[in-house]
């Protein structure tokens, strides 16, 4: 636990957090197995870029609770950060605020990938239209699906790296402690990197670089007004 947060009547697995790692465990063994056999979960669920075929407005929301089914660490490292951080915020704020915090975190992130997106797909569609790239690669980046908690995950280690800066963590394979705040920098930074640089490495950087400005965002903006609740 961070050196500095007295917890006084601190519950260990809150409400909220219980209930989304059980939500989300529920979908990913959905997802291994049923699959896409019975039901298209991922094609269904997953975000999908605003032109695909695929595309439908609840996937905004709806990704986040997908992960991927080949990859136990995906889900398992979400999970983790979402207790081990979103815990104390969600005894610090309450069930109510904590899960709407959540829930704008995710959906920002989903809106600024979605951007990310647009702009991979604009330097795209005129090399489609003068046949340098086949159908087959410009749909198929068009229809990548987009799934997991990360972006939302991202906004809850923002906003408890906003209010406790100083609490010291261990970050494999970092080791020694490091504040927060650093934690949260190097991360966005590592982010950042990756999605300019555009490495193929199927991992959503500016979703999680959404998810971090959103969180960062609100929580200033609840602290600013110095309000009991911000919805």
């Amino acid at each position: 636990m961070p050196s500095d947060i007295r917890p006084g009547g601190f519950q260990v697995l809150p409400t909220i957090i219980k209930n989304l790692i059980i939500i989300n465990a529920l979908v990913w063994l959905a997802q291994i197995t049923i699959g896409d056999g019975i039901f298209p979960v991922e094609e269904t669920f997953a975000l999908h870029y605003y032109k695909s075929v695929f595309y439908k407005p609840w996937q905004l929301l709806t990704y986040m609770f997908l992960h991927s089914p080949g990859n136990f660490f995906h889900i398992l490292f979400n999970m983790f950060a979402l207790w081990m951080f979103g815990s104390t915020l969600e005894n610090l704020w309450g069930p109510k605020r904590f899960l709407i915090f959540y829930l704008l975190c995710g959906l920002g992130a989903a809106m600024v990938h979605m951007l990310a997106m647009g702009y991979d797909m604009s330097k795209l569609e005129p090399l489609f239209e003068q046949g340098s790239i086949s159908p087959e690669t410009f749909y198929g980046t068009m229809n990548i699906p987009t799934l997991g908690a990360s972006g939302a995950v991202m906004g809850i280690f923002a906003a408890f790296a906003y209010t406790f800066p100083n609490s010291q963590l261990f970050i494999l394979p970092i080791p020694f402690p490091i504040k927060a705040k650093w934690a949260l920098l190097g991360l966005v930074a590592l982010d950042l990197f990756g999605g300019v640089s555009n490495q193929q490495s199927g991992v959503a950087h500016f979703a999680h670089i959404g998810g971090a400005i959103v969180g960062i965002v609100l929580v200033m903006l609840w602290n600013k007004k110095n309000r009991n609740t911000f919805y």
